[in-house]
């Protein structure tokens, strides 16, 4: 259909509907990089235990957008939605029983089933959210199929919009200096159920349209086709590291910022979250002056910029700097690699935009969140306990872990022990203690830094996109209307 037709007021309420699901995965999200310490202090994980707590709630993502995408044209959106809603219900429940399983130990507690329940329902909350972007992007490109790249980003305005209203939440109800009351992280982690509820009786009661590829008459190996385009491949390579460097980032900021700049740490999260909300909606424009692949290198060198400030021992007014750089940078990465794959690759549907989103979140599920936490973990078992090895050995983990394979296992500072230290005033501070605080801060620093070289690499492989097409005439969306064609920007 064309964008300048009237849309029905069922696809009125189907985006809107998908933009709720987007606003539920960014409050889960934002919530759950929250209470990290919380689950640190109540369960004594350190950072790399954290870190997979956190890559379980992306990583499912991946798994289900990519097997999903595989038959979404086939069987139709509304029962893929239907599965959503019941595994972001499930995961609620499985997360909730935490603290009771971990109590299930008598005096021993029992650490490991409360990591296997938080883990879980972690898994199971991204599982969710990957079964509903198999659908909504799709479904999107399918109502505005002239202007992908700008409705994709409107949509993904709904991702940091659930951020900004994650971290408010946070900053009221969550940790020892909530402004209002620190309530039970149970009841924190519940806060994404309502737009989940309301997206629930929206898919329940809507007629779902036909995708833009069905009603084309495209099949299943002409999708497949797609995939043999070296390009189509390049682009995937580039948004693992988008994943890597946005949700993995994104999943840690608060933590790590918060060793520095305290609970400035969550306004920091919500001011760079509501810059994306904000220029998302302005990608259209954007692009009409540089097309998306001009816009994508810009982004990546920003990035580059502002996770290195933040890596660095900067205060005040260059710590905003920083955050707003690093928010510019990161706000099209997704939504501009989802509106590229389906604007030069239509024939793929559903398939091609699930992989790519599919590889996004197994990147930043598998490699981002781990990796980030096992950085941090690295400094302290290489370059603190160097200097200070009687204190790292009182406040070290039990459990050294790996990362990937041929990596050193590390062991972090014991999330109990540190709480314990963080609970102290400053001027109540033994030496040690305040070296462990100090270490902290620079192992999450030293992550930052060590993380903005993904960006630069993104910035090299854009700057080879734009290159190529420049020496074929420009970058040009393929359209795939019954008149068939393309369309330059």
């Amino acid at each position: 259909m064309s964008t300048q037709e009237p849309i029905s007021r069922s696809n009125r309420a189907l985006f809107l509907a998908s933009f709720f699901t987007l606003i539920a995965a960014g409050i889960g999200f934002a919530i759950r990089g929250a209470i990290l310490d919380d689950w640190g202090a109540s369960f004594g994980f350190d950072k790399g235990r954290l870190g997979g707590i956190t890559g379980g709630g992306l990583v499912g993502f991946g798994i289900t957008i990519i097997a999903c995408s595989l038959f979404a044209d086939s069987i139709g959106y509304k029962p893929l939605m239907i599965l959503a809603f019941l595994l972001h219900i499930g995961s609620a429940i499985v997360t909730f029983a935490a603290t009771p399983v971990y109590n299930s130990g008598g005096e021993a507690k029992n650490p490991e089933g409360a990591y296997a329940c938080l883990y879980w329902g972690a898994f199971m909350f991204s599982l969710a959210n990957g079964v509903c972007e198999s659908v909504i992007n799709p479904l999107v490109a399918t109502l505005y199929p002239k202007q992908k790249t700008h409705y994709l980003n409107i949509l993904h305005a709904g991702w940091p919009g659930g951020l900004i209203l994650g971290g408010l939440l946070s900053l009221l109800f969550v940790g020892k200096d909530a402004y209002i009351t620190q309530l039970p992280w149970e009841v924190a982690v519940a806060f994404f159920l309502p737009p989940t509820l309301y997206y629930g009786w929206v898919i329940l009661k809507e007629k779902f349209p036909e995708s833009e590829t069905k009603a084309a008459g495209v099949d299943f190996g002409t999708m497949l086709a797609e995939f043999a385009s070296p390009i189509l491949l390049f682009l995937f390579v580039l948004h693992a590291m988008v994943g890597y460097v946005e949700l993995g980032t994104d999943g840690w900021i608060q933590n790590i910022m918060n060793a520095s700049i305290g609970k400035a740490a969550t306004w920091l999260f919500i001011w760079t979250s509501g810059i994306m909300f904000v220029l998302r909606f302005f990608a259209g424009p954007i692009v009409e002056k540089i097309n998306p692949l001009g816009l994508l290198l810009i982004s990546a060198v920003l990035a580059f910029i502002g996770l290195r400030m933040l890596g660095s021992d900067i205060s005040g007014f260059a710590v905003l700097l920083a955050g707003t750089i690093y928010g510019i940078g990161k706000t099209f990465f997704w939504p501009t690699m989802l509106g590229v794959v389906g604007e030069r690759f239509p024939k793929g549907g559903a398939l091609t935009m699930g992989v790519i989103g599919g590889i996004g979140m197994l990147s930043a599920g598998l490699l981002g969140g781990p990796g980030i936490g096992y950085k941090q973990n690295y400094y302290l078992a290489n370059e603190f306990a160097k200097s200070e090895p009687a204190v790292y050995d009182a406040f070290k983990a039990e459990k050294a872990e790996a990362f990937l394979p041929g990596l050193p296992a590390v062991a972090g500072f014991d999330g109990a022990k540190l709480d314990e230290v963080r609970a102290k005033k400053p001027e109540n501070l033994t030496a040690d203690e305040a070296k462990v605080l100090k270490a902290n801060m620079e192992g999450g620093r030293f992550a930052l830094r060590q993380t903005a070289w993904v960006p630069a690499m993104m910035g090299v492989g854009y700057l080879l996109l734009v290159l190529y097409y420049r020496a074929r005439g420009g970058y040009k969306v393929e359209d795939l209307s019954a008149h068939g064609g393309t369309r330059g920007h």
